[in-house]
């Protein structure tokens, strides 16, 4: 109970100022880092309510920073009580986890009341993740799922061999299986293919090696 009436008899008419200028700034940056976010992104499944949780949680963030910054007691206990909290909803991309990340560094400076280094932080990152994805950095084919349905007595290793390694970069072999009472055999390659490669020019190949018998290509996140 100490602890407690100290928290409320520390904060002074100059910190609560200080906290909600810090609520302010982190909300400010938050919107930044959020509007670069609409900008940039290139995913399936675009959430309002996304977005909505990177402001959030940069605001609160800078609250609680401010809370547990001289009171490693109180610090160890939010802890305790974050790491209880999960999200409903799994976070797949990789980019969204770094937003999330983003935010709440930013969350936890302004916080500290480290105002210019918030600014900076968030105009800084901002252009290098806008740049990222204005001159498509690292950009490449994702893996796809290769099918291809070949005639028993077609049948032998190596099939397909040249044609994937004109057209892909990588490629494995993933299943082998045998359909319509074995007169077929269904061959499974993960591949991914060269930035150049058209998805019918290869598929237009495959299909003269294996006497026009189904070929389907999909992308693993689409399965």
């Amino acid at each position: 109970m100490d602890q407690i009436t100290d928290l409320f008899s520390n904060n002074t008419a100059h910190s609560a100022l200080l906290s909600l200028g810090a609520m302010l700034l982190a909300t400010v940056l938050s919107l930044i880092i959020t509007k670069v976010y609409q900008i940039t992104f290139n995913g399936e499944r675009y959430s309002q309510s996304f977005v909505h949780t990177i402001v959030m949680m940069a605001v609160v963030v800078s609250v609680v920073m401010n809370v547990v910054s001289d009171n490693a007691g109180v610090a160890f206990g939010l802890f305790a009580i974050f790491s209880l909290i999960r999200f409903r909803s799994a976070v797949t991309n990789a980019k969204d986890i770094a937003y999330i990340f983003f935010g709440l560094c930013v969350g936890m400076t302004a916080g500290l009341y480290q105002f210019e280094l918030a600014i900076v932080l968030t105009l800084f990152a901002s252009l290098i993740f806008y740049l990222l994805y204005k001159f498509d950095y690292g950009a490449g084919k994702d893996t796809q799922i290769l099918k291809i349905g070949v005639p028993e007595n077609l049948n032998y290793e190596s099939l397909f061999d040249d044609i994937l390694q004109d057209k892909t970069i990588s490629y494995t072999l993933r299943q082998v299986e045998t359909t319509n009472l074995g007169t077929q055999i269904l061959y499974t390659f993960a591949i991914r293919a060269k930035m150049d490669t058209d998805d019918r020019v290869l598929l237009d190949q495959i299909r003269e090696r294996n006497a026009n018998l189904k070929v389907s290509l999909s992308y693993i996140g689409n399965e």
